[in-house]
């Protein structure tokens, strides 16, 4: 039988343990547009001060509600936001960012994002780069946020059934006081939690 990695155990929001997790490992944080992107601030400084290889993803959308220089300065490394960008004059469509990511992380996904995936979207630079990596090998997860009457319409739950049959890990999302001023499940999972997850995902660091 083969035996599971360990249980992460401790508090997620620190930095030393976090570090046997994620030292060292290449993360991909795409964020898409919402409100909830301000959380991923959070969880982007702290898989960096705990070693990680961050790199930051956003959508169009999503420069609207955080700057790109906000995560800029907190991974310390540049946040691509057009796929026309290229950094790596040698890997014009970002393949090596997917093929090279120990794990992709979208937080927030929102209700369009979502569908995006799960009808193989490529229009902006998060859906590109996911669309080159492998979920037999590298664990894709995606953190929900949005209106409750959103989360509950039925073309979101057909695409959550899709998007689970094709092989993405969902965090959340949890219910709660919303940006929208009502209360109800969609809104996005803590930083804590989401960071939780991602440490769970990886297993700690061999060797």
């Amino acid at each position: 039988m083969t035996s599971r990695p360990p249980t992460f155990r401790g508090d997620p929001s620190d930095p030393g343990a976090l570090r046997p997790f994620v030292q060292g490992r290449r993360i991909i944080v795409g964020i898409s547009g919402g409100i909830a992107a301000y959380k991923s601030a959070f969880v982007v400084s702290r898989l960096a001060q705990a070693g990680a290889e961050v790199s930051v993803l956003m959508t169009e959308s999503a420069t609207k509600f955080v700057t790109p220089l906000t995560f800029q300065a907190l991974s310390g490394r540049h946040v691509f936001t057009s796929a026309w960008e290229h950094v790596e004059s040698k890997d014009p469509q970002h393949i090596n960012l997917a093929t090279s990511a120990s794990l992709a992380l979208v937080a927030p996904a929102s209700m369009d994002f979502l569908a995006k995936l799960a009808h193989g979207r490529t229009d902006d630079v998060v859906s590109l780069v996911l669309s080159a990596v492998d979920r037999a090998k590298t664990p894709v997860l995606l953190a929900p946020a949005m209106n409750a009457v959103m989360w509950s319409q039925p073309s979101n739950q057909r695409n959550l059934t899709t998007l689970r049959g094709d092989g993405f890990s969902f965090i959340g999302p949890a219910e709660g006081w919303q940006a929208c001023r009502t209360e109800g499940t969609g809104r996005m999972s803590e930083p804590a939690d989401i960071l939780e997850a991602v440490a769970n995902s990886l297993g700690p660091v061999v060797g």
